[in-house]
């Protein structure tokens, strides 16, 4: 790939995810069965990672599967958006997020800055089973991997200077 000299490529690093992976579950009220489910079958898999969870998710995984969840708050109530800080600080690695597409969502704004933040910090996201079927079964889960980091800021700069 060739780059114009006034466009050079992003600059780029890396940050290390380890072996316990800091796992991130996330599901709308119509989609928190389906999430639950999914964490009772991988249940032995989730338990080897630590596990957070908005609201009544993690509670309700931590009761049901019995698997230890550190609690965020409700999505609603800023889970979302304390989850997207925990990503851009680096404590979150991944996210397993059962969102509802035929629901909308009080939230809405934040549910798209979440997944926004996600993209930008370049963390696995999984949105639907098969997706988390093939996060939780993919042999990086279980050893270091050095996650490939976009520097923004240089395009950020860059966008502002043409202004």
């Amino acid at each position: 790939m060739s780059y114009k000299d006034s466009d050079p490529p992003i600059a780029h690093g890396s940050k290390k995810m380890h072996e316990r992976k800091k796992i991130a579950l996330i599901a709308h009220d119509h989609r928190k069965s389906d999430l639950i489910d999914w964490c009772e079958f991988n249940a032995g898999s989730l338990s080897r990672h630590s596990l957070f969870g908005t609201g009544t998710t993690g509670q309700m995984i931590a009761e049901k599967v019995g698997l230890d969840v550190t609690p965020f708050n409700s999505g609603p109530l800023g889970g979302d958006l304390q989850i997207g800080a925990a990503i851009s600080e680096h404590r979150i690695d991944m996210m397993i997020f059962f969102w509802d597409p035929l629901q909308a969502q009080p939230h809405d704004v934040d549910v798209k800055a979440l997944l926004r933040i996600g993209v930008l910090y370049n963390i696995p996201i999984a949105n639907n089973r098969a997706s988390a079927d093939f996060m939780i079964s993919s042999d990086l889960m279980d050893e270091e991997y050095d996650r490939f980091m976009v520097d923004y800021s240089k395009r950020f700069s860059k966008d502002v200077d043409k202004e």
